[in-house]
């Protein structure tokens, strides 16, 4: 139904701008704080709100009729999510530009489109490999400064970036290989919950103190708000109206709003090399998006041909 159609579309232009927003209150927060005091206030916020939904839409209910590999998915998914999130906010403190950290993390939808092929046996066409192309070739030429050795060849905190991605594409391929049933509301508060208690552990080792200025405060609370709780909700319930192909599209111009909120935010804009570099990923993710759309010949894998849940 077209009303359907609209619904998705609009809650992926929400989950858009969410998430284009946690780069940009991250950033803002952790000029002012150490990670761990960051971590603490962020992921409490995100719990918090994804357990007051969880318990609101009572999804709770259906915690015990959890399989055991179910369980074992959460906990997996768990771990994950804390490496990747860690990795996430790193290169968030170390890129001094957001919209370059954005432009380098397209590196995702490459990697989980090879983890697809390589693992699940999934097909692929000409357009996603040349997106793909595109996209590697882009994220090198954002990352590249020069220099005569591999230390001094790509910018701070690239190695983070790819790590991040290399974990972050690894959950969505622990996800689409063994969730089923599953609520976005539960693998959301699942994921806010992990991330709470892992940030509470390492506040608590590090020692820093509790009290942090208002001005980062403030950033957390909106940045903790929109990222966690609104933008992850909204993509999922976006899948519920529209191709994950679609959402993806809508997605990927993330980008462009953190290219604008960094200029208003920092005053930062990338160099041309990494602006050019930037849009070669925005393509090359484009590209590799569109060509899941229904309409192109694609040879099904093993997961479609067993009826499970595709990305």
């Amino acid at each position: 139904m077209k009303s359907d159609r609209l619904k998705g579309y609009l809650f992926a232009i929400i989950a858009t701008i969410a998430f284009s927003n946690i780069y940009i209150f991250s950033k803002a927060a952790l000029n002012e704080v150490h990670l761990s005091q960051f971590g603490l206030y962020w992921f409490a916020m995100g719990a918090f709100l994804n357990i007051v939904w969880f318990v609101y839409r009572k999804h709770h209910r259906y915690l015990r009729a959890l399989s055991k590999r179910q369980k074992r998915t959460l906990v997996t998914l768990g771990i994950l999510e804390i490496l990747t999130t860690v990795f996430f906010f790193l290169s968030i403190q170390i890129i001094p530009d957001p919209a370059v950290t954005s432009f380098m993390g397209n590196l995702y939808p490459v990697l989980l489109t090879a983890m697809g092929i390589f693992f699940l046996k999934e097909s692929f066409t000409k357009m996603e490999a040349f997106g793909a192309f595109l996209a590697l070739v882009g994220a090198f030429v954002v990352s590249y400064q020069g220099g005569t050795s591999l230390s001094e060849l790509f910018i701070p905190g690239a190695g983070i970036v790819l790590l991040n991605a290399i974990f972050a594409a690894t959950a969505s391929l622990v996800v689409k290989m063994n969730v089923r049933n599953m609520s976005p509301e539960l693998i959301n508060t699942n994921r806010s919950v992990w991330l709470f208690l892992f940030s509470l552990i390492m506040f608590l080792f590090l020692g820093h103190p509790f009290k942090i200025p208002s001005g980062a405060l403030i950033n957390i609370a909106i940045g903790g708000a929109l990222g966690p709780f609104v933008a992850v909700l909204c993509i999922y319930y976006s899948f519920h109206y529209i191709e994950v192909s679609k959402s993806s599209i809508v997605q990927s111009t993330k980008v462009v709003f953190v290219l604008i909120g960094s200029l208003i935010y920092f005053g930062t804009f990338p160099l041309l090399h990494q602006l050019i570099g930037g849009l070669l990923t925005l393509v090359g993710v484009i590209l590799i998006s569109a060509a899941k759309l229904p309409g192109f010949n694609r040879t099904k894998s093993r997961v479609e041909k067993a009826g499970g849940e595709q990305p």
